[in-house]
């Protein structure tokens, strides 16, 4: 399942409301106008629009052929409830495409969940054991931070030192709480334990409420199987 996912890739900065423009884009309820007058108005030169256009491109615009059923159910998502937050269903799309997101997203999630904070210095050490103690790690992991700030997931603090865990946002019960699910399997890439879907740190930003097994109950692309511990798990429905 992993197979063709870039390993880095999330290099670029991404602001909320481009995210928010590209989805409009996707949607049908915008044209590309839009988007292109955002990052023009944000980017001096071809170069970082080009880079920052290739990131959304991937998000929404063009997703890679094997995530373009998952992208086009999220966008049929914000097509049926506009009010679903955008900062979702691009963490969705994010985690599905961009393993590097995953990670930091679960390095954040797990150091900030008791305390509620913690130190960038922490999150890049533990980057930089996976993926090695060089500039181009610690440039992307500040991108990714940068961006999950901009999503309302995160405040950064004294200059960045410090990550500080944003109010949970509310999924209730809802297709995109379900839709999110499907997205950390697929960042997974294996079946994930039912009763740890809510507490799932790599969507640390997001509350899913109710019940875990009556949400995934609602999803076609889920299936819920017994391992062989006995255990309830979630999976891809083949």
């Amino acid at each position: 399942m992993n197979s063709t996912k870039p390993q880095i890739g999330f290099d670029r900065f991404i602001q909320l409301d481009w995210a928010a423009a590209a989805l409009r884009v996707r949607a049908g309820v915008s044209n590309l106008d839009e988007l292109t007058e955002l990052i023009d108005a944000t980017h001096s030169g071809p170069a970082a629009k080009k880079k920052t256009r290739t990131v959304l491109n991937r998000l929404w615009l063009e997703p890679r052929p094997d995530l373009a059923d998952f992208a086009e159910r999220g966008v049929e998502i914000y097509r049926e409830a506009p009010d679903t937050p955008i900062s979702s269903l691009t963490w969705g799309m994010a985690l599905a495409t961009y393993p590097f997101f995953g990670k930091v997203s679960e390095i954040v999630g797990r150091l900030t969940a008791l305390q509620g904070d913690c130190t960038s210095a922490e999150v890049h050490r533990r980057m930089a054991e996976i993926f090695g103690e060089r500039e181009g790690t610690r440039r992307m992991t500040n991108m990714v931070l940068q961006s999950q700030a901009s999503w309302g997931a995160i405040e950064r603090l004294d200059k960045g030192k410090r990550i500080v865990r944003a109010p949970a946002i509310e999924l209730d019960a809802s297709s995109a709480a379900a839709w999110l699910v499907e997205a950390c399997v697929r960042y997974a890439g294996h079946s994930l334990s039912v009763a740890g879907i809510g507490s799932n740190p790599i969507i640390y930003p997001f509350s899913l409420a109710g019940s875990s097994s009556y949400l995934l109950s609602k999803s076609r692309s889920l299936e819920m199987l017994v391992d062989s511990a006995g255990n309830q798990v979630v999976g891809l429905a083949t």
